[in-house]
């Protein structure tokens, strides 16, 4: 390249070299020493020439991590010490979905390599009904390490958007006491109506504060469906329901639900409990779901049913888009989130959402850091396809 010394040139080759893989005829000639050899090495186990997807091709130089927890928890050490915490995780998803690492993650020693993330966990969750004794333990410090962070990311926006929405929701169009009126926003919305031969404003609208209570504001239920497909989903909206939890004036329940409904508002204390309370995997029966929360449903108009789904229904489908309607109709604030993870567009029943929207229900993907304002627009009954369109 013009203009480009020697020592630029060499590190551009090194990088290619690291780039392309493989030991001979890439192109660069270059021999990697030292520690680009070892994170070459790590790279090649992983991505090496000799595999297709996670299997070996005939005729071609192999790769692999070998059959053995320790060499698989030398390999995790190696790329934590090459390779920055994003680019672990990545490496990490692969290797469990290429080399069929599951059985591995059941053995104590690789639990306490690995670094944690929301794919991690949804693959130790997967693996609860197998898991055994001893490696339940590190388990669930992997699983609580990445809860931990989770809150400390979202729980303070949560709060704060919500808190603001619930405020926002309470003022009073109709003050009945001069100490309730919002001077400030009763004379900006009545503007329009100033005398100016006699200087003064005609406020035709009083715009007021609610009255401040400890009573709870707003019923939330969140309904998540377990299917393995939802695992990341799972996670994210176990931390937010503890989070809503520990807001008083809101009531929040929590149910997971595959063809069975497991109700797990009680230890929506610890979300780690949570999590492990749910059995991801198995069919789905959402019809089945949406009764039961149906039933937990005393304040219509009070309430918000945040159901977490694909929507690939394995019950009574149209029994399903007729509680639906019948929400809608009594006053619920229904939402489907088809996903609430950090991943691109989800695979989804686009008939089954289609359905649902044309009754007045929004179904579309969130990330986590949306969610927040999700919840802001559901309580102040926001158009929420407007909402998500803007915002998504």
């Amino acid at each position: 390249m013009s203009g480009e010394g020697a020592d630029e040139r060499d590190d551009r080759l090194r990088r290619w070299r690291l780039v392309l893989g493989g030991e001979k005829a890439d192109g660069t000639g270059v021999t990697l020493t030292g520690d680009d050899a070892r994170m070459d090495g790590a790279l090649e186990k992983l991505y090496g020439a000799g595999r297709d997807e996670g299997r070996p091709r005939p005729g071609r130089r192999g790769a692999g991590l070998g059959d053995s927890a320790p060499s698989v928890a030398r390999w995790l050490g190696d790329i934590r010490t090459y390779f920055p915490s994003s680019v672990v995780q990545v490496m990490q998803k692969d290797a469990i979905e290429r080399l069929d690492l599951t059985r591995l993650l059941l053995e104590p020693e690789m639990l306490d390599a690995v670094e944690p993330d929301v794919h991690l966990v949804g693959t130790l969750l997967s693996l609860n009904r197998v898991m055994p004794d001893r490696a339940r333990e590190s388990a669930r410090a992997v699983v609580r390490k990445v809860v931990h962070d989770l809150e400390r990311r979202l729980a303070q926006r949560t709060r704060s958007a919500i808190g603001g929405a619930l405020d926002r929701s309470a003022r009073m169009l109709r003050p009945r006491r001069l100490a309730d009126v919002d001077w400030e926003r009763t004379i900006r919305a009545n503007l329009r109506h100033y005398l100016p031969e006699h200087g003064t404003l005609v406020p035709e609208r009083l715009v007021g504060y609610g009255r401040r209570q400890q009573a709870v504001k707003r019923d939330v239920v969140l309904a998540i469906d377990q299917s393995g497909s939802m695992a990341a989903s799972v996670v994210y909206a176990s931390v937010f329901g503890a989070v809503l939890a520990s807001m008083r004036s809101l009531r929040t329940s929590l149910v997971v639900f595959d063809t069975n409904v497991a109700d797990l508002t009680g230890q929506l204390h610890d979300p780690v409990e949570v999590l492990f309370g749910t059995q991801l995997g198995g069919g789905t029966d959402i019809n089945r779901a949406v009764a039961y929360c149906q039933g937990l449903v005393a304040r219509p108009d009070d309430t918000i049913l945040v159901l977490i789904s694909d929507l690939y229904e394995g019950g009574a489908r149209d029994e399903l888009l007729r509680r639906g309607a019948a929400l809608t109709s009594a006053g619920v604030q229904v939402v489907v989130l088809l996903a609430l993870s950090d991943e691109g567009a989800p695979a989804y029943d686009h008939e089954n959402a289609a359905a649902l929207a044309a009754m007045g229900v929004p179904a579309f993907a969130c990330t986590p850091d949306a969610f927040p304002g999700l919840m802001a627009a559901a309580i102040e009954r926001r158009d929420l396809k407007e909402w998500s369109e803007r915002t998504m």
